[in-house]
């Protein structure tokens, strides 16, 4: 049975973009009489709101988009990704970093195919520091991440691939975001980190989402190889732009779907324009 999932952060109201994802991913379950499945990313706690997430419950349902079962909220699974974390501590997959945003920025630049969400190739400064002076550092309470060690991953796990609806078979590049952060201390685990667990903990067998994430999966078929996880089929959409050819985003202040319904666009006319082809910018 197809099982697919919308999975928002609610640190903002829900636009057309991420309508469309989710029209994607509910319509793809409710055609093959598969579930769809509701999930609040709620991990970063100094920006996720509860008023936020009640606005996105609300609006799906007045959208008329229905899902199966409760909604996973990441918050309520810590447990869940400290036992991945311990996992792959315990096989040496993961190391403390010490260096700051700053750091990494004057290190080292981003190359031209990865999102700039994911900000520059992290250069490994940490991997190979010496047992004492990482004992020393977390000692005196330096702050640290803890990264994912992907050339180890790479190698213990061996080639990979994942299907992708739109691409076909894609061979696995571990090292296209390099050494991601899958914990920090304001952090208890990453988007990585939970996305790949959560898909596998709620039997997602198809993961509907944007192109921006293209690279991500990257990372997520390694985790799923070295933790022993369920490998789901992919589907990277395109995505919704403006008028100046930039993708819609809370960031840029995209026009909330709350926002169109008090200008008094009906349910319809707000999914006719999320179901529209998508461009990519």
């Amino acid at each position: 049975m197809i099982v697919t999932r919308f999975a928002p952060s609610p640190t903002g109201y829900l636009h057309l973009g991420h309508l469309h994802s989710a029209l994607i991913g509910w319509q793809a379950a409710r055609q093959a009489g598969g579930r769809f499945l509701l999930r609040i990313e709620d991990i970063d706690t100094a920006r996720c709101r509860p008023e936020f997430e009640q606005a996105i419950i609300e609006d799906l349902g007045w959208l008329g988009l229905d899902w199966d079962g409760p909604i996973r909220r990441q918050s309520d699974h810590l447990d869940d990704y400290r036992g991945a974390l311990a996992q792959l501590g315990e096989r040496g997959l993961i190391y403390p970093c010490f260096c700051s945003r700053k750091d990494i920025l004057a290190a080292a630049s981003a190359p031209h195919d990865v999102p700039s969400s994911e900000g520059p190739i992290y250069p490994g400064t940490c991997r190979y520091l010496p047992a004492h002076i990482v004992e020393e550092r977390q000692a005196r309470g330096d702050p640290y991440a803890l990264r994912f060690d992907s050339g180890k991953a790479a190698a213990l796990a061996g080639p990979l691939a994942f299907e992708d609806q739109e691409q076909g078979t894609v061979t696995v590049k571990p090292d296209l975001l390099g050494d991601v952060v899958l914990a920090r201390r304001d952090a208890p685990a990453s988007y990585h980190l939970c996305v790949t667990m959560d898909d596998h903990l709620q039997g997602v067998t198809l993961v509907t989402r944007g192109v921006d994430l293209f690279s991500a999966t990257h990372v997520h078929r390694l985790l799923q190889a070295v933790l022993g996880l369920a490998v789901p089929v992919y589907r990277h959409h395109l995505l919704l732009t403006n008028a100046q050819g930039q993708r819609l985003s809370k960031r840029d202040g995209a026009l909330s779907l709350r926002q169109m319904r008090e200008d008094g666009l009906t349910a319809a006319e707000i999914r006719k324009q999320a179901g529209k082809p998508a461009s990519v910018k």
